[in-house]
């Protein structure tokens, strides 16, 4: 096969990138800066100067009052996830290996609910949950975050589960693998992309919510986005903790990016490309 030889770029595109990086890194010097700040010495006129000492305390303090809605989100996210991922295997499974009469209709109005603000349904979502007992709790959360992310990850489940060839399946059916069998024997251990894809995806989006982490729960299931926005209540702000806050927040998405981000774009890319 011919070699393809890489295409020169363009100083210019470079210098358009060099850009961009310090446009999109300069937010982030004045939180460390902030963060690393003893009280006395922030105000507008020394914001672009870096601190005389760091003052380490405010990790500490930001973290004492962010620790239990830490813990909700933590709850939170991971039950979340983990039962989200589930239902959308099951139904990726069904709706690729399992085809019945209108399943196409069916999956089409299964996308329908990726395109629905989850602002729009706010008030119906508060109506359900408080009829069903459990508004204010995080367990209410919990569903409805599973609920809303059962398009996106079926979509993504069906689509990796579509790269499995058919004749796989009906060699299994052949030997008597019965519908439960053939997903948890066959098909679970070959989704770990998927997986990664579905988890790394709903994991940030149930971090970093918060319209209904602070509509739908009481102050003691609140999540760690609610705790980070009464950090910077109030009329006089020590803005190191916030900003030390919002790094502390920050951080299990960004562990979990720099753990899972390869295994990410190879589940992303999974079956994209026919040998």
């Amino acid at each position: 096969m011919p070699q393809r030889t890489l295409r020169k770029v363009s100083p210019v595109v470079y210098v358009l990138l060099m850009i961009m990086l310090i446009i999109f890194l300069v937010p982030i010097y004045m939180a460390v800066i902030t963060a690393l700040k003893n009280p006395a010495e922030i105000s507008l006129s020394t914001a672009w100067i870096p601190p005389s000492r760091p003052y380490w305390k405010s990790f500490a303090d930001a973290l004492d009052l962010l620790l239990p809605s830490l813990k909700n989100s933590l709850v939170l996210t991971l039950s979340g996830t983990v039962l989200s991922a589930l239902v959308g295997s099951l139904n990726g499974f069904v709706f690729s290996k399992n085809r019945f009469r209108g399943s196409e209709v069916l999956f089409t109005f299964f996308l329908f609910g990726m395109f629905i603000p989850y602002q729009i349904i706010l008030i119906p979502l508060f109506q359900v949950l408080r009829s069903m007992g459990i508004y204010g709790s995080l367990s209410g959360l919990i569903l409805a975050h599973v609920v809303y992310g059962i398009p996106i990850t079926t979509l993504i489940f069906r689509n990796f589960y579509d790269q499995i060839p058919d004749s796989l399946v009906e060699s299994a059916r052949l030997d008597g693998a019965g519908f439960f069998f053939l997903y948890g024997r066959l098909f679970l251990p070959l989704s770990v992309p998927g997986f990664v894809v579905v988890g790394i995806w709903q994991f940030t989006q149930i971090w970093n919510e918060f319209l209904w982490g602070v509509t739908l729960t009481k102050q003691d299931s609140q999540p760690v986005t609610v705790g980070l926005a009464q950090l910077a209540g109030g009329q006089a702000v020590s803005w190191n903790l916030p900003m030390a806050g919002s790094f502390l927040a920050a951080l299990p998405v960004l562990l979990i990016f720099i753990l899972l981000g390869r295994y990410f774009i190879r589940g992303l890319l999974a079956g994209s490309v026919k040998e």
